[in-house]
């Protein structure tokens, strides 16, 4: 026999899953009570279980009741799309490490490797060139190309270091400040030049603390209008995250006599004298979000990277077109007049490796360069969801929030007037629907959940008592 008395969360919502057939449609606690046997304590906990992990829906009714929905059943059609999603993230992390790998040592060791060998080749050039007046003639012009080499190398480490250069890159202490990435390595200007600068990550647990702070600040009363206030997740994800700190923390669910939904936790109050004020006024989540710099280098470390990549990969054309080979390069060092250098086949080593290794290296930046139009757009849209969303959360009133509210909070954060469609998208998404007033006749956003959060919240929070974040006297021994 099963104690449902002692039974966890877990338990509870896999013998809720066994009773309930028609999870699409909604039932109260008193129905899952009923089809499982279990008392209302443990179908509301059951519940509440089921609606963090299959992402369910909290409906209130006129009376005060609650009902539990599940859009997709007891499935995760999403588990598919994440897991693929997840399996992505993690091949294209190993790739881009795995890339960066190889282009940190392709540029610091293979390419200027190359750069020596090239250097040393033009330099044996000319001194045979200089051994034959017929050699001056040649294909090539060793000594030109000397020049050009010694002219660029030169010139790099001009505009890069001298200090009243305006890309100067190194040390400071003269007329131009030191920036983010000055005194850093080589190779992670390389990495950046090549792949962009790396996001720093989020602390994925810091949602969760803003909303127990919250609830600390709020007598342990808030609502679903406050997760998204203090978060600024969308109300899709703020549902399944409410249900998952019931479960945590000891929650309770409430619905008000006008329908209004508000979830209660005492012990969270429970303190030694830490007083948290809310973060209602200024959430932190409100920053407008920037697309990520295109290499976050200075000018100069960008032109050094792309000048030495450059320069390998028209070396590489000019040994193609030389048809230099390591062979080759033996009985040129020997003091074999190019012209009576046999033919030792095509120049794999110094040329065509080279050549296409550097040209898709020179491809990474230029396919990001074409990706940033549609990261910026995503960066805008998600930047236009939270200025609408504190543009709800903010001006929230039984008259309802007009069209031009809605599209300057996005405008104002985004920096671009959303569509018609877009506005209409978040407005559903957040519960909304478009109401008329028949006395004068305008139309207006309401959000009739979220105004009776607010009533509800008011009640609660009055009648919440101050002994709940009491501990009590120390016990002294």
């Amino acid at each position: 026999m099963i104690n449902f008395g002692k039974m966890d969360a877990a338990k509870l919502a896999k013998t809720l899953k066994r009773s309930i057939s028609k999870p699409k449609q909604a039932l109260t606690i008193a129905d899952a009570s009923t089809l499982s046997g279990l008392s209302f304590n443990q179908a509301e906990r059951g519940l509440m279980a089921l609606v963090a992990e299959f992402r369910g829906e909290l409906i209130p009714t006129e009376k005060g009741e609650l009902l539990f929905r599940f859009p997709t059943g007891f499935r995760k059609p999403w588990e598919k799309k994440e897991a693929a999603s997840a399996f992505w993230t993690k091949t294209k992390a190993l790739a881009l490490g795995v890339a960066k790998f190889v282009v940190r040592a392709w540029i610091t060791i293979v390419m200027v490797a190359y750069v020596a060998i090239f250097a040393a080749i033009l330099i044996g050039l000319a001194f045979s060139q200089r051994s034959s007046r017929d050699n001056r003639g040649s294909s090539f012009g060793s000594f030109g190309m000397l020049h050009v080499l010694l002219r660029v190398v030169l010139d790099s480490l001009f505009w890069t270091f001298h200090p009243f250069s305006p890309f100067r890159v190194g040390y400071s202490g003269y007329s131009r400040p030191r920036r983010r990435d000055s005194g850093e390595a080589f190779y992670e200007k390389v990495n950046r030049f090549f792949f962009g600068p790396e996001e720093e990550p989020e602390d994925p647990m810091l949602p969760k603390k803003r909303v127990l702070e919250e609830i600390r600040a709020q007598k342990g009363r808030i609502a679903l209008l406050d997760v998204l206030r203090v978060t600024g997740m969308t109300r899709e994800a703020a549902d399944p995250f409410l249900a998952k700190l019931m479960l945590e923390y000891d929650g309770d669910v409430h619905v008000s006599d006008f329908g209004g939904i508000t979830y209660s936790f005492p012990e969270l109050r429970k303190t030694a004298g830490h007083v948290l004020s809310s973060q209602v006024k200024s959430p932190r989540w409100l920053k407008r979000k920037v697309l990520m710099p295109f290499t976050g280098n200075e000018s100069g470390s960008n032109i050094l990277v792309a000048g030495l990549n450059g320069f390998n990969l028209f070396m590489s054309l000019v040994a193609i077109d030389n048809g230099w080979t390591v062979e080759g390069l033996r009985h040129m060092f020997a003091g074999v007049p190019p012209e009576l250098i046999p033919n030792t086949g095509a120049a794999l080593l110094l040329g065509w490796i080279p050549f296409w290794f550097s040209l898709a290296l020179f491809a990474i930046p230029v396919m990001r360069w074409l990706a940033r139009p549609g990261k910026q757009r995503e960066v805008n849209r998600d930047n236009g969801r939270r200025g609408m969303l504190w543009a709800v959360l903010s001006r929230l009133t039984p008259r309802g929030i007009s069209e031009f509210i809605l599209k300057n909070g996005w405008e104002q954060l985004a920096g671009i007037t959303p569509t018609h469609r877009q506005v209409d998208k978040e407005v559903i998404k957040l519960g909304g629907e478009l109401d008329l007033n028949m006395q004068t006749g305008q139309t207006a956003y309401r959000f009739k959940n979220l105004e009776l959060e607010v009533q509800a919240l008011e009640k609660e929070r009055t009648k919440a008592s101050h002994t709940e974040a009491d501990i009590g006297a120390r016990v002294e021994f």
